[in-house]
């Protein structure tokens, strides 16, 4: 079923489990991600940054991800991340994204809240979930960057008040996970991450997942975190094997030939992932 993030985030937690959040960067690898989770029964959100969503298209997105979660028979979101732009969220909205999430993080506090506020009313009023931040997560995010000095972990009290005020179905918090980590692990901050989950109702979100050390899932999954963000790593899979096979291929070969291994590549990491967010054997 094509659903959103709040529903998937509700199923989540009855089952203590969190649900990953896949970045797609281009239309080819979008089927082979939806497959991944059907092959787990899992619930799954595809996510694009804005700029992917303009280079896809919209219209693209929403038709392949509903086409697909009916005929796969997968829970299906689809999420915009790391939205500044209103304009841009109601885009996506309207073209029948499921989910979009604000990033005010960079915002004085009460700027972040008033402008999130916007968002929620727009987006519940069609049915449209959100997602909101408090913190800086470091790393580079579509060529923002966030240095290891700007980086501001989520105070639990400020997160609270921001979930009050604004009305969002789930928080990214920022924890020790950084944007575009894939060469080393990251030490994320477990007490925090407890301390916020216990201020907290709503389904907590790390993104930077790629840089997460994998026995340190089951922990951040008891203390709340329902919506997992992994996207670094299908990149790294997808042009790793992209620089192999388009330059082993013969130039007169079918394109397909170059690319399906790319997406079996991708289909892999995510098969793990999804394994290991739902404390599952790849075997299974």
């Amino acid at each position: 079923m094509y659903t959103t993030l709040k529903e998937i985030t509700e199923m989540a937690t009855k089952r203590n489990i969190t649900a990953g959040a896949f970045n797609t960067h281009n239309l080819e690898m979008l089927p082979d991600l939806i497959r991944a989770a059907k092959d787990f029964e899992a619930p799954i959100i595809i996510q694009t940054s804005v700029d992917t969503a303009k280079y896809i298209g919209h219209e693209n997105l929403v038709a392949v991800c509903q086409a697909m979660a009916k005929t796969e028979q997968v829970d299906v979101a689809l999420h915009l991340d790391h939205a500044r732009d209103f304009a841009d969220i109601k885009e996506a909205i309207d073209k029948g994204y499921s989910s979009v999430m604000y990033d005010g993080s960079h915002l004085p506090f009460l700027e972040n809240v008033l402008n999130t506020k916007e968002v929620v009313a727009y987006a519940h009023e069609r049915g449209v979930s959100v997602e909101g931040e408090i913190g800086t997560i470091g790393g580079t995010e579509e060529g923002i960057q966030v240095s290891e000095q700007d980086k501001v972990y989520t105070n639990p009290k400020d997160a609270l008040a921001f979930v009050k005020q604004t009305g969002v179905d789930a928080l990214a918090v920022a924890i020790g996970t950084n944007h575009g980590q894939y060469r080393s692990k990251t030490e994320v901050n477990v007490a925090l991450l407890e301390e916020i989950h216990r201020s907290v109702a709503i389904p907590l979100v790390i993104h930077g997942g790629t840089g997460v050390k994998e026995e340190d899932i089951g922990k951040l999954v008891d203390r709340g975190i329902r919506k997992f963000n992994v996207g670094t790593e299908l990149l790294v899979a997808w042009t790793k094997t992209a620089k192999e096979t388009f330059s082993d291929t013969p130039v007169n070969q079918s394109l397909r030939h170059m690319i399906i291994p790319c997406n079996h590549a991708v289909k892999q990491v995510v098969s793990k992932k999804i394994a290991c967010f739902m404390n599952r054997s790849l075997n299974q």
